[in-house]
């Protein structure tokens, strides 16, 4: 059976999934905590990034080269960038780029250096299984698929958002780890998809309730969003 890795950057992101996990065993790796057990009758590897490019990509590593994961899902929160994603929205990724990557004159902005390509495709049918158990788990919510952005900092105003928006007009959300994750993957062959509840417009008003925003609503949605993802996958 292929195994599954779910994965978050913060606890309060993934407690509800962590919640309904069967069998759990836990192992300490890097000094991160992988669960390892059963969610709706399926294997899976659970496990906290931790926030930012570097962690995320290690975790990915980890993931892939220790526990033989198949596909990796990502869930957790955004800031919302392009103008038609508001807050409680909810973002597919089909693809992801990093938005702070620049090794320019040496390389066109956003490439990641020797690989030629800025933007790294979303595993296409895990993406889709994805957007599928959103409409189902999320009847009401808004679904969006499209470009999501990944950097080392927490954009939080309106000049740097407006800025982003200019040089990325596609790009529907704002975080810090999916593309990270996705170039690992890459190099890897192995399937990665994410999906990411909207906490705020990435700007002056950002820090707000970003906390409340997750208990209240990121992590339900994620603990919802997974279930229906597993009872689809074959």
């Amino acid at each position: 059976m292929t195994r599954i890795a779910i994965v978050s950057a913060m606890q309060e992101e993934l407690a509800a999934v962590l919640a309904l996990m069967q069998g759990q065993q836990k192992q300490t790796i890097a000094g991160r905590d992988f669960w390892q057990g059963q969610l709706h009758g399926r294997e899976v590897v659970v496990v906290l990034t931790r926030i930012g490019k570097v962690a995320a990509a290690a975790t990915a590593t980890i993931l892939i080269e220790r526990f033989g994961v198949q596909r990796l899902v990502f869930t957790g929160v955004a800031g919302g960038l392009h103008p038609s994603v508001q807050v409680g929205d909810v973002v597919v990724a089909s693809e992801f780029l990093q938005h702070d990557m620049d090794a320019s004159p040496l390389f066109p902005r956003f490439e990641v250096p020797l690989t030629g390509m800025s933007r790294f495709e979303a595993d296409a049918g895990l993406s889709r299984e994805l957007a599928s158990a959103v409409r189902l788990a999320l009847p009401e919510a808004r679904l969006h698929l499209g470009l999501i952005v990944s950097g080392d900092r927490f954009v939080s105003t309106s000049l740097e958002s407006r800025a982003l928006q200019a040089v990325l007009p596609d790009a529907l959300a704002i975080e810090m780890e999916g593309a990270a994750i996705a170039q690992v993957c890459a190099d890897y062959g192995v399937a990665f998809a994410a999906v990411r509840t909207i906490s705020d417009r990435a700007d002056d008003a950002a820090h707000g309730d970003f906390m409340a925003f997750i208990q209240t609503t990121a992590s339900p949605y994620s603990a919802a969003i997974v279930a229906a993802l597993l009872d689809r996958l074959t």
